[in-house]
């Protein structure tokens, strides 16, 4: 075993057991914190896997955005979870394995991994933009080279719509802390 596989299995074993902690907890602080935790770890392996754009994206949003925007909605919210009732527990479980074996029925008509005969090895564009753009754009890696370049405006724009929603449930949440407060006076 290489060190890069090493590696790569070591933080796939910090990622499933931060996934066990987040399940587990009940306080939002902490939660808010390993949910960072987990998006840096991801990113880490993102980086591992050769997909900077990726990785960079997840530290970004994951790690950092959405962390901001948990301590930011926690602070106008209580402090602990509610507790569920064994019904709705119950109902969460059965939705997850429902939609988990959708998943794993969908998956089971994929190609196999890396076969040329795939549709998306066989379309017209990808010449274009597997040999193309190293002489257009002259960045090594295709998949940056098509977000950060071909896709850049779209990318801006999935970034503003997830600032705007982040932003109109913190302006939500605090209208009705405030409305709660003068009613109290």
């Amino acid at each position: 075993m290489t060190a890069d596989a090493l590696l790569d299995y070591c933080l796939l074993v910090f990622l499933v057991a931060v996934a066990v902690a987040l399940a587990r907890m009940r306080h939002l602080f902490p939660v808010a914190m390993l949910t960072g935790l987990y998006s840096l770890l991801s990113a880490s392996l993102f980086t591992l896997l050769n997909a900077p754009d990726v990785a960079l994206t997840e530290a970004a949003v994951g790690a950092g955005v959405t962390t901001v925007l948990f301590l930011a909605t926690f602070g106008l919210t209580r402090a602990r979870e509610k507790p569920a009732k064994r019904s709705r527990q119950l109902t969460g479980a059965v939705v997850t394995l429902i939609t988990g074996a959708a998943l794993v029925y969908a998956s089971l008509d994929m190609p196999h991994f890396g076969d040329a005969e795939t549709p998306v090895q066989q379309h017209p564009l990808r010449h274009k933009y597997l040999v193309e753009e190293q002489h257009e754009i002259h960045v090594p890696n295709t998949v940056t080279a098509v977000l950060a370049s071909y896709r850049g405006y779209d990318t801006l724009g999935e970034t503003v719509v997830v600032f705007t929603a982040g932003l109109g449930a913190l302006i939500l949440l605090g209208r009705g802390r405030r409305s709660k407060r003068s009613n109290k006076d």
